[in-house]
This record gives C-alpha cells, structure tokens and sequence, in this order.
C-alpha cells in the first residue's frame, strides 16, 4: 500500500484511489479521505486538510445553521425521540462527525464535513465548504 507522510497530517495510505488517514478536529478522532493522484495527495486537497483544524471553528455558525435547518422539517417530539430545538446552537448534542473528505466538487475544490444526525438516521450530512464558505449542506454522502 503506497503511503504518503505529512507532516501536520501523519501517515497517509492510499486505498481505493484516495488518500486516507485521520484528522483530530476538536479533540475527536475522524478519518480523513484527501483526492489525489497514485504518488501523493493533491496537492489543494492536502491544503484544505490541513488548514481546517484552525479554520473548523470559523466554519461551526455555517454548520450549525444549516444543520439546524435540516432539522426543521423533522420537528422534534417526544415520540420520534428526536428532541425540540428551538435555536441552532442546540444541534451540537445530536450530531455526531463522522468524517472528513477533501475532493472536488461541480470543479472546485472542497472539504466536506461529515455528520450524523440524531433526527436523520437514514443519512450523513455533508457539510460542504469552498474558499471558506458553505457550499452546501448535501443531505445524502458517502464516504469514498
């Protein structure tokens, strides 16, 4: 198996035409999928990767409002044993990250956050984010 060694990033291997390993972001361990060619990672992917760590935080208001408007819909009752939120910021407790993916996306490079979502069982949310700004929350990913 190829390996690719980063310095902020660790050990990278190269399985099923990705580069994986594992990213830290918040004290939680998640594995980390970067784009890239047979002998290295690509090279803007790599950056996004490394950078998010000290950006992620700048990213939560993005990801909390949108996680929260997902939420909307499905509202919140004591019998679908999904609680009532009534503000965004309350999203965190019932959200899990789940991964992390660096690839491109309609041609431009992205980082995808990953989530599961105590209200949505069914799917990972994709939190998806471009030059620093939300893309999109992609109601249905999966993990290359």
């Amino acid at each position: 198996t190829p390996t690719f060694q980063d310095a902020a990033l660790g050990e990278l291997q190269r399985k099923g035409g990705y580069w994986r390993g594992t990213i830290t972001l918040a004290g939680q361990s998640v594995p980390l999928v970067i784009a890239g060619g047979k002998e290295q990672p690509d090279p803007q992917a790599l950056a996004l990767a490394q950078a998010l760590p000290a950006q992620v935080v700048g990213f939560k208001p993005a990801i909390e409002q949108a996680l929260f408007e997902h939420y909307e819909p499905y509202g919140g009752d004591a019998e679908s044993g999904v609680p009532k939120l009534t503000d965004a910021s309350q999203v965190w407790p019932h959200v899990q990250l789940v991964h992390v993916l660096a690839d491109a996306v309609d041609k431009a490079m992205a980082i995808e956050l990953g989530y599961t979502a105590a209200w949505d069982e069914e799917h990972t949310l994709g939190a998806r984010f471009s030059d620093g700004k939300l893309l999109e929350l992609n109601g249905s990913v999966v993990l290359p």
